[in-house]
């Protein structure tokens, strides 16, 4: 490993106002609607030395949902969904991480989703670090994940008159993360 990721041994946690946890599904078989998470906080422990023994942790807020269309959201939040009320949290936790190259990282940990936990692997790639005006340490993460929402219990949907269905299975997770040095 390069001199440049041993400096940035630490703990790290997210910048709320500089990261974004969106995803990317398929409506009506025709185009994607896009969202994100407002509310989150994550963690991280980063070992520049030997990357494998890094570890990371996010727990986002589920109700903070927002797909820019009201209506749609608060349906996102039922039962046909992600059933806010029984299962406010949407949680993310490392099990291993696996160094690709020296910007390159398979993160696999445990992704749950209203009342399931299933393993999925996020391919990261690390868009290097900076210290801002107030002297903190950031780091830069770009990753994302294709998941089945009817893996995690989430299989609500509509036919259509011409065939198909009105949401798609497949939803892409994105992460663009800032994440700050503690300490």
């Amino acid at each position: 490993m390069t001199a440049e990721l041993t400096a940035l041994t630490g703990d790290y946690v997210l910048d709320p106002a500089h990261t974004r946890i969106g995803f990317v599904a398929r409506h009506a078989m025709v185009t994607k609607v896009r969202g994100a998470f407002h509310q989150f906080e994550g963690s991280a422990h980063l070992d520049g030395a030997d990357p494998a023994r890094s570890t990371g942790q996010v727990v986002i807020k589920a109700d903070s949902i927002d797909t820019g269309v009201e209506q749609r959201d608060q349906h996102l939040r039922t039962n046909d969904f992600l059933n806010v009320p029984d299962f406010p949290d949407i949680t993310f936790r490392s099990t291993s991480v696996e160094p690709r190259s020296d910007t390159e990282y398979r993160v696999i940990g445990d992704l749950t989703i209203k009342d399931t936990t299933r393993p999925v692997t996020i391919d990261f790639e690390y868009s290097g670090n900076a210290v801002d005006p107030y002297g903190n340490l950031r780091v830069g993460l770009e990753g994302s994940v294709a998941i089945s929402r009817k893996e995690f219990g989430v299989t609500w949907n509509a036919a259509l008159e011409g065939g198909g269905v009105l949401v798609g299975d497949k939803v892409v997770l994105e992460f663009d993360i800032s994440a700050i040095r503690q300490g």
